[in-house]
């Protein structure tokens, strides 16, 4: 294939460029990440629970909202407002949202570890999670295409 792609060949795959004959020992490995434990990258039933925990948080707040006032219309369109604003804040600030924090799980960026996940990344991540599919689709060390535009992955924390 050449290196300048054609509209009919359409997006880059996450992981379509990668050598199948070598891939990494396990998830993160070309990361530089550990196998396990803290710092390692999170499998995908903890991610799961941290959003389910999320989106059930901003749920109830956009029911108790939406029931004593009609300022955010419907508790669907509450409960995305809350969620936005919810994990852009929390990652921003904190490396994980409530979520992640009850599971053990946080955001860190690859490209400078020591560094905070920063504003803009916080907030193309969440934009991207609630498309859903972009978290989805995943590449060989289990990133999500969110992870993979801002240069960051979700690790434990413990």
């Amino acid at each position: 294939m050449s290196e300048s792609r054609s509209w009919l060949e359409g997006p880059l795959v996450p992981g379509e460029k990668e050598d199948l004959a070598e891939l990494s020992p396990y998830p993160g490995a070309r990361l530089g990440l550990p196998k396990e434990g803290p710092g390692s990258l999170s499998p995908l039933f903890p991610r799961l629970g941290a959003l389910l925990i999320d989106w059930l948080a901003c749920y109830g707040l956009a029911w108790f909202v939406t029931s004593t006032t009609d300022v955010l219309g419907d508790s669907a369109t509450a409960a995305m407002i809350f969620f936005i604003i919810w994990r852009v804040l929390t990652v921003w600030l904190f490396a994980q949202s409530p979520g992640h924090a009850i599971v053990g799980i946080g955001v860190g960026r690859i490209d400078k570890p020591d560094e905070r996940v920063g504003l803009w990344r916080s907030v193309v991540r969440t934009l991207l999670t609630v498309f859903l599919f972009p978290p989805i689709i995943q590449d060989t060390d289990g990133r999500g295409m969110h992870d993979r535009a801002t240069g960051t992955a979700v690790i434990r924390s413990r």
